[in-house]
């Protein structure tokens, strides 16, 4: 389908307006951004089927994707320490360290799911 709406609007017309922020919910899933994985094996795709055109905006993406990764880790690492300098300091109630092991705990999942993304 992509290929004959590249030979009827041309490829340049073609990727604006996959490109238009309106419609970037509706190619999620044509277009991943969600690993680097499935990025990778949809710019693949469409470079071998000669739509290699559309996936510039993956491209940058996926050079991007260390960055962002590392910028996530560090928001992550940082959230840690202010949870553990702001935690020591007050045990008011139950309920807010129940809130606090619950949020560490998914930041450790968060952290072991980015861990198993890069290997």
């Amino acid at each position: 389908m992509l290929q004959e709406l590249s030979e009827h609007l041309g490829i340049r017309l073609l990727n604006e307006r996959l490109n238009d922020p309106t419609m970037q919910e509706s190619f999620e899933y044509i277009f991943p951004r969600d690993n680097p994985k499935n990025t990778r094996f949809c710019i693949n795709f469409f470079t071998s089927i000669g739509l290699g055109g559309l996936t510039e905006n993956l491209r940058e993406h996926l050079k991007n994707m260390p960055r962002m990764i590392m910028q996530q880790q560090k928001q992550v690492s940082d959230s840690d320490s202010d949870n553990e300098s702001g935690s020591s300091g007050s045990s008011d109630s139950g309920t807010s360290s129940e809130s606090e092991s619950d949020s560490a705990s998914s930041d450790e999942s968060d952290k072991k799911r980015k861990k198993r993304r890069r290997k």
